[in-house]
């Protein structure tokens, strides 16, 4: 698998190939080209192509790519099988549906615990965990090593959780909260998501079918 650094762009694009080609596992598809491959998923087969070299040669010149394995080398750069440990942060509505909806082992994480401020939360059980207080961080994080912080807390109470969180050993954030990690922690790896910024795209697009 080849080294070097992979752009942005082309790691936003990779679970998309992930998730198309398990459509197509699951549809009994063996294998395909990358000019039927790109028809499918409207980009070019030749965006296709360089995405794929940029980890290894997975396609043979007139037989094109063997579906089943593609989706598992693809799934194995994606770290399906890494199994890192995370936290949840921040129990509330919010919470409840991300801890309760997500299956996570399919993508690569366990959740091993769940945190909040508000006594009303503290002690319930969700998604099969109990709720511990925040207070209880340090201690748990000692114990059980999580890599992954899924923070679903408000801006304000995002600052001091990081602040906390980093010297603990955690290393990526999914960030629901509007609070800029990357700006006071640089080597954090962040994934932020932003329902407004998604609506508002949504809002312009069909603002400009009309024109």
């Amino acid at each position: 698998m080849k080294n070097g650094h992979i752009s942005s762009s082309v790691i936003k694009r990779l679970p998309r190939y992930y998730r198309f080609l398990g459509h197509l596992k699951k549809q009994g598809v063996l294998r395909i080209s990358s000019s039927e491959l790109a028809e499918k998923m409207r980009l070019t087969a030749s965006q296709i192509r360089q995405d794929l070299n940029r980890f290894g040669g997975f396609g043979q010149q007139g037989y094109g790519y063997n579906i089943e394995l593609l989706y598992e080398q693809i799934g194995e750069i994606l770290g399906i099988n890494s199994d890192v440990k995370a936290i949840m942060l921040g129990v509330g509505k919010l919470g409840v549906v991300v801890a309760e909806n997500m299956d996570f082992k399919k993508q690569g994480f366990t959740l091993v615990g769940a945190f909040d401020i508000d006594q009303n939360v503290v002690g319930k059980t969700v998604a099969g965990l109990k709720v511990n207080h925040t207070d209880c961080l340090e201690e748990f994080c000692k114990e059980h090593k999580p890599k992954a912080a899924f923070l679903c807390v408000p801006s304000s109470a995002a600052e001091e959780l990081c602040e906390r969180l980093v010297p603990l050993g955690i290393k990526g954030f999914w960030n629901f909260s509007h609070y800029d990690i990357k700006s006071e922690h640089p080597n954090a790896e962040v994934e932020n998501v932003h329902f407004s910024d998604a609506l508002m795209r949504l809002s312009y697009k069909i603002k400009n079918t009309d024109k």
